[in-house]
């Protein structure tokens, strides 16, 4: 079970457009629905934390490309006309700025079902992190995907990258088994990934 609030440090979103919000020191800190009009910072944001997750993966010249641009024209698109009503983009912010997101969509694994959700993309920037963004994030996420129907949650990280994994290992997600290895550039540059999941079907905090 997927809890993070009751876990490691970093999000909320839910059954229609709600905030979550910190209380105390942090109490500018919230997590709502992604807009249109964020795609710049979540496009610069992605760009600085690919290029740090996969700096030690792929040659220079392939992170050199990771740049806020295309990133910013993918979430664009894709907020303009979401694939389907259980894509979801949610944001990180601190006052008004922008400094993390997480996206989920219908997982595509050929063993995935219709309860199946992916966490496709979890990112804080790293000036912001340390700070609970991305609990609420990841809060943010599981409320999403319990309240549109759905009771399974799964994430694909790299093998090597040791602090997504601690993360969501700590929320309640746990490796499943299943591998991959992810082309990420159009060199055909590949990266091992695994695959964790988590049955979220149930609300800890309402038991």
């Amino acid at each position: 079970m997927v809890d993070a609030a009751h876990g490691h440090g970093h999000g909320h979103e839910g059954h229609g457009a709600h905030e979550h919000e910190a209380h105390g020191p942090l109490a500018d800190a919230s997590v709502r629905l992604g807009r249109e009009s964020d795609a710049p910072a979540v496009g610069f944001v992605q760009a600085v934390v690919f290029r740090d997750a996969y700096a030690a993966h792929l040659p220079a010249d392939v992170v050199a490309q990771f740049e806020p641009r295309p990133f910013t024209n993918a979430w664009r698109a894709s907020l303009a006309e979401p694939p389907s009503r259980d894509h979801v983009l949610l944001v990180a912010c601190a006052g008004d700025q922008v400094v993390g997101f997480a996206a989920v969509a219908p997982a595509g694994d050929p063993d995935a079902t219709d309860q199946t959700a992916e966490l496709t993309t979890i990112a804080v920037h790293p000036d912001a992190r340390r700070q609970g963004h991305g609990s609420r994030l990841l809060n943010a996420v599981v409320d999403t995907v319990r309240g549109r129907g759905r009771g399974e949650l799964t994430a694909w990280v790299i093998g090597s990258d040791d602090d997504t994994r601690a993360f969501l290992t700590a929320a309640g997600m746990v490796a499943d088994g299943a591998h991959r290895a992810r082309v990420v550039s159009p060199d055909g540059d590949t990266v091992d990934e695994v695959r964790l999941s988590a049955d979220v079907s149930q609300d800890p905090r309402s038991a």
